[in-house]
């Protein structure tokens, strides 16, 4: 079982500090990992109020290989990861740098979770294609691990053509785990063939036809389905909705979640309001404690 925590990013602003002491302070309380969240822009929903938006202008959102080089300065040893990155709004190879950068830094404590995203505005402000995003994703994912493997790789693909070329420094970890976050089929599926873990959100009781999915697409993939990874969130609001639960449903639902063989087990504080990081590392503390005891 490994415990981690998001770093609450929102709730703490844009305070530097407030971002080491809650890192240190996770790694003092023997968490595992640490999760960064990612966006780009963000939106004032007030132009359309229709338009879906979880996160607005208001939400500081830092940008997660920027701050895992300052984290990894100021850590010894906490894993460092991304819940999640949207990779197909980015170029792969550019991913594949900064990212061995990142774990290069770290000494080997990079895991990179991506996503496919949701956000349309962001893909058109970056220059990226919405259309199709999860095959590109599928592609940038063999592109960054050839550069992250090989002293030098050579790629043509359907969006991608690397000439003979390589990254200096490549990674400690060759390569760089890669978790896939969603609920849908397509990433059950994608997850089962070419995944390191998988980082869904919700109730597992919901997800049985994509368990199987994701179980079948790995055999057939050669592979096995208990090297795969799976990333249960919690907190005290729900990720979908604007529900209050309690620490003891959260401890309801880490049982549902062990049965489905779920390895990691990550808490945030996050919609509570709470600015203070201290308030933040107790209940991520009480948290891990009960799990622990379970």
């Amino acid at each position: 079982m490994k415990i981690g925590t998001m770093v609450p990013a929102q709730e703490v602003g844009n305070d530097p500090v407030a971002l080491k002491d809650f890192a240190q302070g996770a790694e003092d309380l023997g968490f595992d990992y640490v999760q960064l969240t990612d966006h780009v822009l963000q939106i004032d929903p007030r132009g359309d109020p229709n338009v879906f938006a979880p996160y607005t202008i208001e939400d500081a959102f830092q940008e997660p290989f920027v701050t895992m080089g300052y984290l990894a300065a100021h850590t010894q040893s906490i894993q460092l990861g991304t819940a999640i990155l949207i990779l197909p709004q980015r170029q792969a190879v550019l991913v594949a740098k900064q990212a061995a950068q990142a774990d290069f830094l770290s000494q080997g404590r990079l895991r990179l979770g991506i996503g496919v995203g949701w956000q349309e505005i962001e893909f058109d402000a970056l220059g990226m294609s919405w259309k199709g995003r999860g095959k590109v994703c599928e592609e940038q994912i063999e592109v960054m691990r050839g550069l992250w493997n090989n002293r030098l790789f050579e790629f043509k693909g359907e969006y991608h053509t690397i000439p003979e070329s390589g990254l200096n420094p490549r990674p400690v970890q060759q390569p760089i785990p890669i978790w896939f976050g969603g609920m849908s089929n397509a990433v059950a599926e994608r997850t089962g063939r070419m995944g390191d873990g998988w980082m869904p959100i919700g109730d597992p009781d919901m997800l049985g036809p994509q368990f199987d999915i994701l179980y079948e697409a790995a055999e057939k993939a050669g592979r096995k389905p208990s090297d795969i990874g799976i990333e249960a969130f919690f907190g005290f609001t729900s990720a979908i909705s604007d529900t209050v639960i309690t620490m003891d449903e959260c401890m309801e639902g880490a049982k549902r979640w062990k049965a489905k063989g779920a390895t990691h087990y990550t808490f945030t504080a996050l919609g509570l309001d709470y600015t203070d990081v201290r308030d933040h590392l107790k209940l991520a503390s009480e948290f891990k404690e009960r799990l622990e005891a379970l």
